[in-house]
């Protein structure tokens, strides 16, 4: 694998021992890795340091990941994963909620946080050609009224203003938009977004599309922009 080494990870973790194993991994896997075990000292570092990709526990002292989570989430752009237990639900769907990009259940299977670290990366860093910028505008850029949304540069407007969107929120939002007029089903948006099989009981896209709604104007309970057609998935819908 070829690993940008300026690729910086912070894990947020008071368990060391845990936290020591996850770091060298990923140092092997090729990135430069520390270490926060203070949940206040976290939300400073992740603001004042802006890595690429925070990983983030839940129970820590000082500040518990949900607090930190939501309180760099406006002033840190890049992709948040939250270590969450195993099979609580709620954790999972409240850290979507207040903007984390992905979770993985603990404890993590070391290839599983890897392949997980890896997709947000890449979708959080993923440039366009300058030269090829030009060439390829149109399929860069969206219109949709007074939305627009530039894959280019990984941004989102409604009326000329900027919509805040986490990374995970605006690669759901640009795979929707650009197969606008077609139902995605969760099987394609898992496999596409998340590289992973839907089980039928995840909520994480349901949370998403909820997230979205809201930050593109649209009416969450009788959306006009982004249609729940039921058991086949989701349709973008061109003309409103």
């Amino acid at each position: 694998m070829n690993t940008d080494e300026s690729q910086t990870i912070l894990i947020v973790e008071d368990d060391e021992r845990l936290a020591s194993l996850t770091q060298e991994y990923l140092i092997k896997n090729g990135f430069s890795v520390n270490i926060e075990s203070d949940g206040r000292a976290a939300i400073t570092r992740i603001v004042e340091e802006q890595p690429s990709l925070v990983i983030l526990d839940l129970m820590l002292p000082g500040a518990d990941g949900f607090t930190i989570c939501r309180t760099v989430r406006n002033d840190y752009k890049g992709p948040i994963l939250m270590l969450t237990a195993r099979s609580d639900d709620v954790d999972q769907i409240l850290g979507l909620e207040i903007g984390a990009d992905d979770y993985v259940s603990k404890p993590a299977k070391p290839r599983v946080l890897l392949a997980r670290v890896q997709s947000l990366l890449r979708r959080s860093t993923q440039d366009v050609d300058p030269s090829a910028a030009g060439q390829n505008k149109t399929e860069q850029t969206l219109t949709f009224g007074p939305l627009v949304i530039d894959n280019s540069r990984r941004e989102a407007w409604l009326a000329s203003d900027e919509i805040e969107l986490t990374s995970a929120e605006f690669d759901l939002l640009w795979l929707l938009a650009s197969n606008a007029g077609r139902i995605l089903s969760r099987e394609e948006i898992f496999g596409e977004l998340r590289g992973i099989e839907y089980d039928g009981q995840d909520r994480s896209v349901d949370v998403r599309i909820s997230r979205i709604r809201s930050k593109i104007g649209d009416d969450p309970i009788h959306p006009r922009r982004i249609k729940t057609i039921r058991s086949k998935g989701y349709l973008f819908v061109k003309e409103v």
